[in-house]
């Protein structure tokens, strides 16, 4: 009999689990696809590997999660599937942090050079094949606000530094740091002179809405607002007046309060705005790697050793210090 019983509900991730057979036949793998088998598998079962994005699947089969031990999420951020429920179990949830830092961090400076050098007009005026001359804006020298200290925040920090952008770190308290010298607090912020605001936080009660009409008000109608973290950390209809009325320059999304982005956004028709399909973290080889984390995270749980990205379940994320 199996001492350890996993059940796959990340069905992408599949192929990539070929591994688990390697660890011998005390440990027995189920796969589930839907619902039904998800409740089924779970009977009698240690392990989750999951990650359904929306998080309406466990819940709804919650009470076969009885000897449920750990989960391991294959995302970064755990929002969708912190319900009632897990919050206040005993199961244990670590998440695929480190995986996705610096693909997001090269997918921001993406958007900073799209956005500064006016790619997204050069690539429509060759579509018209016109050949229309346009000033552009340098990047260093330029200044960004990166609210998130997590290890997505960091790497952007990080990446943006190397090319000269002057960067400060937000997060929700003043604190010294080791590699930056300071993170500071989001309450004290002072964005009168900021180019580039990029949100790379997790989704909370805290963060939820963070940046409003407020918050977008304080900045100078020059900036750029960016957004790699959870569509909710922004008030959209806020941000989508102040992007209609000139008040900001533009904007970078991957993330989006309802998504799919729905065909009558009005964000779709602004060209001063650019839309990815949350894919900012989705490399090519992402599945290997998330999955290489949680075969290294089994052996630890098999052995009794301290798991890696532990979840702060009352936090929402995995606090760094």
């Amino acid at each position: 009999m199996a001492d350890v019983t996993v059940v796959v509900q990340a069905g992408e991730f599949r192929r990539d689990l070929a591994a688990l057979a390697a660890q011998g036949p005390d440990v027995e793998v189920r796969f589930a696809n839907s619902v039904e088998e998800l409740g089924s598998a779970l009977e009698g079962a240690d392990v989750l590997f999951g990650f359904d994005f929306k998080g309406k699947m466990l819940p709804q089969v919650w009470e076969a999660a009885r000897d449920l031990r750990w989960i391991q999420w294959a995302g970064a951020g755990v929002d969708a599937l912190l319900f009632p429920g897990l919050v206040d179990s005993d199961v244990t949830i670590t998440n695929a942090g480190g995986i996705y830092d610096q693909p997001i961090a090269e997918h921001v400076l993406a958007l900073i050079l799209a956005q500064a050098k006016r790619l997204p007009d050069a690539v429509r005026n060759q579509l018209d094949s016109s050949w229309r001359y346009q000033r552009i804006k340098p990047v260093a020298g330029s200044t960004a606000v990166v609210l998130g200290a997590g290890g997505i925040g960091r790497a952007i920090t990080r990446l943006l530094g190397q090319i000269g952008i002057e960067v400060a770190l937000l997060a929700t308290s003043d604190r010294a740091d080791e590699e930056f010298g300071q993170v500071f607090s989001w309450s004290n912020r002072d964005l009168s002179e900021v180019d580039w605001l990029i949100v790379a936080a997790p989704l909370t009660d805290a963060t939820t809405r963070i940046v409003g009409a407020g918050v977008l008000a304080e900045l100078p109608s020059t900036a750029v607002v960016i957004n790699v973290g959870r569509g909710a950390t922004i008030d959209e209809p806020a941000l989508v007046e102040a992007l209609f009325d000139g008040r900001l320059a533009g904007a970078g999304l991957d993330v989006f309060e309802l998504e799919p982005l729905p065909a009558t956004s009005p964000l779709w028709a602004m060209k001063n705005v650019i839309i990815t399909p949350h894919h900012a973290g989705d490399v090519e080889d992402f599945p290997q790697r998330v999955s290489q984390l949680f075969l290294a995270n089994l052996t630890r749980y098999r052995t009794g050793e301290p798991l890696i990205n532990v979840i702060d379940k009352r936090l929402g994320y995995r606090a760094l210090h």
